[in-house]
């Protein structure tokens, strides 16, 4: 049995070696199946057309043809280097089905260490398979390919619209292309709105106001309202859980039964508000003013006010009976004439406050800290069972 390599005509790459057996036409045939081509003619390497079987000797190299004339494979491999040390060669490459026809030098130039540089750099080094037509198969996206392509032939980042920025980033990294992913990231990011944290202004609130049941609790928590104007509005038992009421002004307004736990009412201004029945747990009140605040609830619901920050506070006047400041921190605030009957401030620390004309009938000062605190004018008397220190 005689075997014989054939390769395509022109080529000395990729060949394949078959046994000869039967005529001239069925060795075209085997040709046929095993390069892809319709064999036509069949050469030996001087360009001599072979047409009887018996001319075919054992290991042979022949070239097959579609009927084309011999092409020298020297001369064509010599001439294919020249254009590959240029990197001026055409190639089509096949993308999830879809034909690009490119120059090498796109493909290597502008990024020389990326995947495609390095698939396509050296002439079939990475054995690229291909199609029926010759091109190379590449198994993307061609909608997502398509920037990176026209990206390595002008150096500009251009998306038709439409097309999905984080399909081309994932495109981009995966061929190695970084310079193109770190623009990609930047228009991604510029594409986003940016996040709205500007403060609520009174006019929006209103609005909202006006738009909500009476009978529908209404959900404020997180909501950023610093600096503003709120004064004499009806905000009963709306939940303001870790807003943002900085420097706001709630002059007169309505607070009762209202959640203000962990919110910002650092600077804000509470003068004259009415906050019966409360919840301010952990409140950031610092440097705040309420004087003449209501806490006192006539149904007997008391405001709750432990834990909350009230350093520097001005709460002059204010109706305080049977408030919970337990552990609050009220260094340096004044409560000057305010009624404290029966109040809880046990671990309160009251350092340098001024308790001057205060109301501290049955008031629960045990463990609290009175460090430089003012009882001057004291309404009633102030008993040492109900501090300890």
């Amino acid at each position: 049995m005689r075997r014989v390599t054939l390769f395509i005509n022109g080529s000395c790459i990729n060949g394949k070696v078959v046994a000869v057996y039967g005529t001239l036409s069925d060795l075209l045939s085997v040709a046929s199946n095993k390069l892809g081509i319709r064999a036509a003619n069949l050469y030996n390497g001087k360009g001599g057309m072979i047409d009887d079987i018996a001319l075919i000797r054992d290991d042979d190299v022949l070239y097959v043809s579609e009927g084309h004339a011999f092409l020298d494979p020297q001369t064509e491999g010599k001439a294919e280097d020249d254009l590959s040390g240029s990197h001026t060669d055409w190639l089509t490459l096949n993308i999830g089905g879809r034909l690009f026809t490119t120059t090498r030098s796109t493909l290597v130039s502008k990024e020389p260490d990326s995947m495609l540089a390095h698939m396509f750099g050296e002439k079939d080094v990475w054995g690229n398979k291909r199609d029926q037509r010759g091109a190379y198969l590449i198994d993307r996206s061609p909608e997502y390919f398509e920037p990176i392509l026209n990206y390595l032939r002008h150096g500009q980042l251009i998306v038709n619209e439409g097309v999905n920025l984080l399909g081309v980033l994932e495109e981009a990294r995966f061929f190695g292309i970084e310079q193109l992913a770190e623009q990609l990231e930047v228009a991604i990011k510029n594409s986003h709105p940016p996040e709205d944290h500007s403060p609520i202004s009174r006019k929006e609130f209103v609005r909202f106001l006006l738009a909500t049941p009476t009978k529908s609790e209404l959900r404020c928590q997180g909501l950023n309202f610093s600096g503003a104007d709120l004064s004499r509005l009806d905000l009963r038992y709306i939940n303001f859980k870790m807003a943002n009421l900085s420097r706001c002004n709630l002059t007169y307004a309505n607070l009762c039964c209202s959640n203000l736990e962990r919110s910002d009412l650092s600077g804000a201004n509470l003068d004259g508000a009415n906050l019966q029945g409360v919840k301010m747990l952990c409140t950031n009140a610092e440097g705040a003013s309420l004087k003449g605040c209501n806490f006192e609830d006539p149904s007997g619901l008391k405001a709750n006010l432990e834990g909350a920050n009230l350093k520097g506070v001005d709460m002059e006047g204010s109706q305080m009976t049977g408030i919970n400041l337990r552990v609050a921190t009220l260094k340096n605030a004044k409560l000057k004439n305010c009624n404290l009957r029966g109040a809880t401030l046990a671990g309160t620390d009251l350092e340098n406050c001024d308790l001057s004309g205060c109301d501290l009938q049955e008031a629960n000062l045990r463990g609290s800290n009175v460090k430089g605190a003012i009882f001057e004018e004291m309404l009633t008397p102030l008993h040492m069972s109900q501090s300890v220190r």
